[in-house]
């Protein structure tokens, strides 16, 4: 699995004008899904994503994790994470996996964030979205199980 991690002060995602999902402070996680990742590769990217200390303390360090700031997690599907440009001009989108497996890791992902009581919202499995978010920071991490 592969996730950018982006701590937003806010944001939403649409599908068709309407919202679908949104939150304030909090991380905006977009997730991608490769063939062999398994609920154990969710797990490991659930614990360490809520555990990350990328939210700042009093002092203005880097110290606090999103469950002891209290955030929300806006948790967004994008198979393109796993596109490869390395060869002509077009993304090659063989890595990531098919839709019908990667939607039971990338829901399994989300139920053991919500497990571990953080709020999570999501997008669409596979919609068009329009997301939106005020990036703070900014931060934006990679992060990924393998």
């Amino acid at each position: 699995m592969r996730v950018v991690v982006q701590r937003s002060k806010a944001a939403k995602v649409t599908v068709g004008g309407e919202v679908t999902g949104q939150i304030t402070k909090g991380l905006v996680l977009l997730v991608g899904v490769t063939h062999d990742d398994t609920e154990e590769d969710a797990a490991y990217l659930a614990d360490k994503i809520v555990n990350l200390r990328i939210f700042e303390d009093a002092n203005e360090k880097m110290n606090l994790s999103l469950l002891d700031a209290g955030g929300e997690i806006l948790s967004v599907s994008q198979f393109t994470l796993y596109g490869d440009c390395r060869n002509g001009r077009r993304p090659s989108f063989i890595g990531a996996a098919r839709p019908e497996y990667a939607i039971q890791i990338y829901e399994a992902f989300n139920r053991l964030m919500r497990e571990k009581g953080v709020h999570v919202e999501t997008g669409v499995f596979g919609a068009m979205m329009d997301v939106q978010l005020t990036n703070d920071g900014p931060v934006t991490l990679i992060v990924e199980s393998k």
